[in-house]
């Protein structure tokens, strides 16, 4: 009887003790996105995969400022190539004094471990070193390659360092990339887009408290705005892609005196979209209502300046790395984990553009991503490694 590839390769569970320790270090180099240099939290991961006798380089920006760590492990045969991204940047603390315990030290309490970025995104870090450190000695078995990139510059919102591996990487193409995000109560695969605007409302200023001309209130024509666009009538969800478009307000400034009419408002605005709400329907969605505000004339034309952002993606089921993780993350924590579309839009969507599919969310099980007392179970590291680990055993024989 013979035996196939995949029953010959070395399937033992990696230490969850050597994964809690390393995501212990991460947790302790504060790597808040805008406040902290990025390079302490990187030379901690490198110091890990130089240790660990994994090869990798460094990704750095036009004036040599780190952007991340990436590197790649070729199999014997040729085969696909997969790719492992965890974000090493986090959100900022928000108030220290909401916290209880401090976000910049690693906690142990009842199971959990608390401290800023340890579920977003450093427990996926930490687990995929060690699935890393796991194949690559079984890597001469296995067809492909296994690349991975730790980066930096994910939370600002401009995907700096996805961004430069995808130029300086080349290769072959990526048949697939998986992103640590935490939660295994589903598997991300797909998530709506995204289309931001700030808007210019203006008005004709006046005394406040004046009895002839009383002016044109640039906060008011924005309330009138606001309101247009929530009566909006707006493409629902369906069985293909289950969530809804979204026009969110998410910041107002006007004013500044009680005693003068404001003649100017400015919004800014979120627009979630769906591939009934695209680009090009969020647009024209917002440039109609503005139309039907400035249609009396009463004040100078209301401007628009748009920022750019990314479409919806969503995986198909049948694709051979969404198969191997749900098959594996079903055995590895012992309930089904179904696949599912995310509301909030990350580097999957960018990487979709570039007609790499990606999977963004199966990890450890997790409290307050962005809030206080953001924590993550540390028995969950061992199953979220058991399932990374086979599924890309799968993939890679």
């Amino acid at each position: 009887m013979s035996t196939s590839p995949h029953n010959t390769i070395n399937a033992q569970a990696s230490p969850p003790d050597s994964m809690a320790e390393l995501l212990g270090t991460l947790v302790a180099h504060p790597s808040r996105a805008g406040v902290d240099a990025p390079e302490p939290v990187l030379r901690v991961i490198a110091d890990w995969l130089h240790a660990h006798a994994i090869p990798h380089a460094w990704l750095r920006d036009a004036a040599g400022q780190p952007l991340g760590l990436w590197g790649e492990i070729a199999g014997a045969r040729p085969g696909p190539a997969y790719l492992l991204d965890a974000t090493a940047d986090t959100a900022p603390f928000g108030d220290p004094q909401a916290w209880r315990h401090p976000p910049d030290r690693a906690t142990i309490e009842d199971g959990w471990m608390y401290g800023r970025g340890a579920a977003d995104s450093k427990a996926g870090i930490a687990v995929f070193c060690h699935v890393l450190a796991e194949l690559l000695p079984q890597m001469p078995r296995l067809a492909g390659t296994l690349c991975f990139v730790f980066d930096a510059e994910e939370h600002s919102g401009s995907f700096a360092g996805i961004r430069r591996y995808m130029d300086v990487r080349g290769g072959a193409p990526l048949a697939g990339a998986m992103i640590g995000y935490p939660g295994n109560d589903r598997l991300i695969t797909g998530a709506r887009g995204f289309l931001r605007a700030r808007l210019a409302i203006h008005g004709m200023g006046a005394h406040s408290g004046a009895s002839g001309h009383r002016g044109v209130n640039a906060i008011d024509r924005a309330r009138l705005l606001l309101q247009d666009l929530a009566d909006a009538p707006l493409p629902a969800a369906d069985a293909h892609f289950p969530l809804p478009p979204r026009i969110t307000p998410t910041s107002i400034r006007g004013g500044g005196s009680f005693t003068l009419v404001p003649d100017r408002c400015e919004l800014e605005l979120d627009m979630r979209l769906t591939p009934a709400f695209d680009d090009a329907g969020a647009r024209r969605t917002l440039q109609d209502a503005v139309a039907r505000l400035d249609a009396d004339r009463s004040a100078p034309a209301t401007r628009i300046e748009w920022l750019p952002g990314w479409p919806a993606c969503q995986l198909d089921p049948d694709t051979p790395m969404v198969r191997a993780l749900v098959h594996a993350a079903s055995a590895a924590f012992g309930h089904p984990v179904p696949t599912a579309v995310a509301g909030p839009s990350s580097i999957a969507n960018y990487l979709a553009t570039l007609g790499i599919p990606a999977t963004a969310g199966l990890g450890v099980s997790y409290r307050n991503i962005h809030a206080p007392d953001e924590a993550v179970e540390l028995a969950t590291l061992e199953p979220t490694f058991r399932a990374y680990r086979n599924a890309l055993i799968r993939l890679l024989t």
